[in-house]
């Protein structure tokens, strides 16, 4: 069974594909299509309130056909944020839960969770601590309430969650770590944070399968032109599951993405006895 995780930036650009980074995001886009994921979740779609507009919802029907599609927007500040995700099973029960993490962050569309017969699927798009970390305070609040939310999911079943969390965990998981100690992303605030979500029962599976992978990463910044060719990147996407699903994990990769900078989709691959 295989689940592919990406944050999009902007599924408009996507399916627009007016500029170059634009029929980039489109490639991927149907690169993604092509392995038929079983689901798929994405993140910042930076969709309004109103969700697809037709042609939108008429692209991605055309790439994942009989698809069922959840999604949740942003109901504060319109075109941001927001998530979405594609199953090929029709899930019992589709959760947009409210974690009651501060200001804002409730209402930006950030936490989908697809409710099947033996697992929880769901898909994060966790808050930047923002320049000059003015946001790194709620930042920690929104990491408690979200790891509530799921030890609550994880004590009913196990739990496969993905996403943008915003965080690169260990020194290995950047190219530049003491250059970056301390910048939105690599604070020691965010990082123990990510260490408790762990020790609470998830399994970052990327580390899992590969302990000392060095040089894999997600995310590259667009402002430096040579981040991509110089592999200067960040590991801030994730595929986590509770620990019990240990010995399910098959593998888990970052899809290439060629000269596109910005996040790199991850895919998990988990082994033939495992049912949803």
């Amino acid at each position: 069974m295989k689940f592919i995780s990406w944050n999009i930036d902007s599924i408009n650009a996507a399916v627009e594909h007016k500029s170059a980074r634009g029929e980039m995001t489109w490639q991927v886009l149907q690169d993604i299509a092509a392995q038929q994921p079983d689901v798929l979740a994405i993140q910042e779609t930076k969709l309004k309130a109103t969700g697809l507009t037709k042609k939108q919802a008429a692209a991605l029907d055309e790439l994942f056909p009989g698809y069922h599609r959840y999604l949740r927007m942003s109901t504060g500040r319109s075109g941001y944020s927001g998530t979405m995700m594609l199953s090929r099973q029709e899930p019992i029960n589709v959760e947009m839960p409210e974690i009651g993490a501060p200001g804002e962050m409730d209402i930006e569309g950030r936490v989908i969770t697809l409710e099947f017969a033996n697992t929880y699927v769901s898909t994060v798009y966790t808050p930047n601590s923002g320049s000059a970390l003015a946001r790194l305070d709620d930042r920690q609040s929104w990491d408690d309430a979200y790891r509530a939310y799921m030890q609550q999911l994880d004590a009913h079943k196990p739990v496969i969650f993905s996403g943008d969390f915003n965080v690169a965990h260990q020194e290995i998981d950047l190219k530049n770590p003491k250059s970056n100690h301390k910048k939105a992303g690599f604070t020691d605030e965010e990082r123990e944070h990510f260490s408790r979500l762990l020790d609470a029962g998830f399994t970052d599976t990327f580390r899992y399968l590969h302990p000392d992978q060095a040089g894999v990463y997600t995310w590259w910044v667009q402002i430096s032109k040579t981040s991509k060719i110089n592999n200067s990147g960040w590991r801030i996407d994730y595929y986590l599951t509770s620990n019990r699903l240990n010995d399910q994990l098959d593998e888990m990769s970052v899809i290439d993405t060629g000269a596109r900078q910005d996040h790199a989709p991850i895919m998990l691959t988990m082994t033939d006895d495992f049912t949803l």
